[in-house]
């Protein structure tokens, strides 16, 4: 095994900052990808490959990507809910990456909800 130069660690660093800010960080933005075993089955793993490349691509710092479970709506999957900061969350179904792509211009960077792929504005909470 060749020994890791100072480089290499700077890389991994970077490499895993930039992880950290998308899974962690504190954001303008936070992406919800539904991934109980429906959401997996119908795709939800390669909705989170292109959300993730949507940010990097983008050069988004602001926007905290995470996962959740099942949302209970297992025929409308695969799934994501996005919450602005300050404003009511939106849930996304029926993805496909093209649509993800759509989402991101329109909702995440433009401010304005993606309708035609929105199920529900709002949180799904009784109080």
């Amino acid at each position: 095994m060749p020994k890791l130069k100072l480089e290499d660690l700077a890389r991994i660093r970077e490499e895993s900052r930039r992880t950290t800010l998308l899974r962690e960080g504190a954001g303008r933005v936070k992406i919800i990808v539904h991934m109980g075993t429906c959401g997996i089955a119908a795709g939800a793993r390669k909705i989170m490959e292109a959300v993730l490349r949507e940010v990097e691509g983008r050069g988004l710092k602001d926007v905290l990507v995470t996962t959740s479970g099942c949302a209970g709506l297992c025929s409308r999957e695969p799934m994501a809910t996005v919450e602005v900061l300050g404003e009511a969350p939106v849930k996304y179904v029926d993805l496909t990456e093209a649509k993800i792509k759509a989402i991101f211009t329109e909702h995440v960077v433009g401010g304005a909800i993606a309708g035609q792929y929105a199920l529900a504005v709002g949180s799904e909470r009784v109080h």
